[in-house]
């Protein structure tokens, strides 16, 4: 491996939660996809790597963008409403969405092959860092965004703890694809969740991750509510693949069922990205029927985003415009300063989609 800088702050992370089974193997528990890794190989959202039996994230404090903003843009609307809000994103991303704006900023396969050679100049922040940065600009709250926080449960955690000794919020933006276990850790440090109900159709989920579910999503939705996290819903409404009326008016339905007629829903628009480049936008008719549905069912918070859809880091100025220090010191090579990997790093064998059981 060539030579590179050391970063002196940079150092794998140990997997919160994870089992080594008897066949050699050790499963992670994150998210639920749980990868069941072999040494070497990298799970599905690629941040996380199997190190002789042991799972390490490769992504810990790892930050791809950085963004300043009202809460509402999350959106977050009954929560302290008209605070702003610092949110945060690593790269990984356990969905593979067809319409994703972030690609860069979350599944980020290049940038995480990148951390697992050693050759990585991505900005590396500490827990306390982060905390200080946002208290030096004057926010009131975190968001971890952009990417699926829950492949970047480690440092979700450790900074949301600081957070809070130091009068801050955290909002965790989210696909809700994740464990029990992983909402357990989360709750009594995480005061908001923003999560997306993207269909009620299971082959609208297994398009963008074959082992996904409705029932999963939104189990883990109403479980983070019942662990006493604030929770909001959202869905993007995608011409031709999840505007039915009939299924928004059952989603509205499952909301004032299971979370209750004030639980604030989130209804987004659609902009052509990516695979879905060819798709019109969404019609702005095709939002508010879905708002009166919503009334009629009795849910009391909807609201129409004709204007914007994804949660999208909106100037994209780099990561070091926020952050005290040198920005070439800031974006040094970064190299694990643990002794664990060896000389030969990170390998990179993948997790791949075919994966058994």
């Amino acid at each position: 491996m060539a030579s590179t800088a050391q970063s002196p702050g940079y150092r794998l992370q140990r997997t919160r939660l994870q089992e080594k089974l008897d066949d050699g193997t050790t499963r992670c528990h994150l998210c639920l996809w749980r990868c069941r890794l072999k040494h070497g190989q990298r799970g599905f959202c690629q941040a996380h790597v199997n190190r002789h039996g042991t799972l390490y994230n490769l992504s810990y404090g790892i930050l791809s963008a950085i963004d300043i903003g009202p809460i509402e843009n999350k959106p977050v609307r009954h929560y302290r409403p008209g605070s702003r809000v610092m949110s945060v994103g690593s790269y990984g991303c356990n969905f593979r969405c067809g319409g994703c704006h972030n690609l860069e900023i979350s599944w980020g396969v290049e940038a995480l092959d990148e951390l697992a050679w050693g050759q990585s100049t991505a900005a590396h922040v500490s827990p306390a860092e982060l905390v200080e940065a946002a208290l030096r600009h004057r926010v009131e709250g975190i968001a971890f965004t952009y990417s699926e926080p829950a492949v970047w449960l480690e440092y979700v955690m450790d900074v949301s703890r600081l957070a809070r000794e130091a009068g801050l919020y955290t909002v965790y933006v989210s696909n809700s694809f994740v464990t029990d276990e992983a909402l357990e850790l989360m709750a009594p440090l995480v005061d908001v969740l923003c999560s997306d109900i993207k269909s009620l159709e299971d082959h609208f989920y297994q398009q963008i991750c074959l082992k996904a579910d409705v029932s999963q999503v939104l189990g883990s939705i109403k479980k983070a509510q019942q662990l006493g996290i604030h929770v909001e819903t959202r869905t993007n409404i995608i011409p031709g693949r999840n505007d039915d009326p009939a299924m928004l008016e059952n989603i509205a339905r499952w909301i004032y069922r299971n979370l209750g007629a004030e639980s604030p829903w989130h209804i987004t628009r659609f902009f052509p990205a990516y695979k879905l480049a060819h798709l019109p936008p969404t019609p702005t008719e095709v939002m508010w029927k879905c708002h009166d549905l919503a009334k009629a069912v009795g849910l009391k918070n909807v609201y129409v985003y004709d204007d914007k859809g994804c949660d999208c880091a909106e100037d994209n100025m780099p990561v070091s415009r926020y952050l005290q220090g040198d920005a070439a010191a800031i974006h040094t090579v970064k190299k694990c300063s643990a002794s664990c990997c060896g000389e030969e790093g990170i390998l990179l064998g993948k997790y791949e989609e075919q994966q058994k059981d």
